[in-house]
């Protein structure tokens, strides 16, 4: 059952709903011991009594938790069955919408810098698409929805992307973006979800 606005988890207040998926809904919240508006993500009271659901809602909090990189979505908080994340003042990015070969450079580049960081901390996405990438008024991209992310159970601060991988992908993107875009043809956000695909599993 979604929460209705005005009601309270902790400190955090219900603004309005943002979304919902598989493992969880999203809502604006205000915190009101800082007086500033987050992103709750609340795990629904029928899957919170699957141990199983629990423990992937907590394994994504602490993966994120783990993280500290501009391209990636920041946690706060944790409570009983919903934690705390920054709210990202812009738009999803667009799935079909022509962004321009300068500027798709640009957020494949912010993107692949923050998966190598999640990488390195023995973390993989699972999940990189548009629709779990967020655009900042600011221009900046950032990576949401770390909800089927892979947590490695190897040392944390081992690097899963050695250099010569990322060469690799490196090498691909550019090969990718010249076959798919023709050269002078715009490049569209698809050929960027493509390149961060590349990016993984190379």
């Amino acid at each position: 059952m979604s929460l209705p606005a005005g009601a309270l988890l902790g400190p955090y207040e219900i603004v309005a709903p943002i979304g919902s998926g598989g493992m969880g809904e999203v809502y604006r919240a205000r915190d009101r011991r800082l007086w500033r508006d987050v992103a709750l993500k609340v795990l629904p009271r029928e899957l919170a009594e699957d141990a199983a659901r629990r423990q992937r809602f907590e394994q994504e909090a602490r993966a994120v938790a783990a993280l500290n990189h501009p391209n990636i979505v920041a946690i706060y908080d944790i409570g009983e069955n919903y934690f705390v994340q920054e709210l990202v003042d812009g738009e999803p990015l667009p799935d079909n919408k022509p962004v321009g070969l300068r500027r798709t450079i640009e957020l494949a580049g912010q993107i692949a810098d923050a998966l190598a960081a999640a990488h390195a901390r023995g973390i993989t996405h699972r999940d990189l698409k548009p629709g779990n990438i967020m655009v900042t008024r600011d221009g900046r991209a950032k990576i949401l929805d770390f909800g089927i992310a892979k947590v490695s159970q190897g040392p944390m601060g081992r690097s899963f992307l050695p250099s010569r991988m990322k060469a690799r992908c490196s090498a691909r993107w550019a090969t990718c973006r010249r076959n798919r875009c023709g050269g002078s043809r715009p490049t569209t956000v698809r050929t960027f979800s493509a390149s961060g695909y590349c990016y993984i599993k190379c």
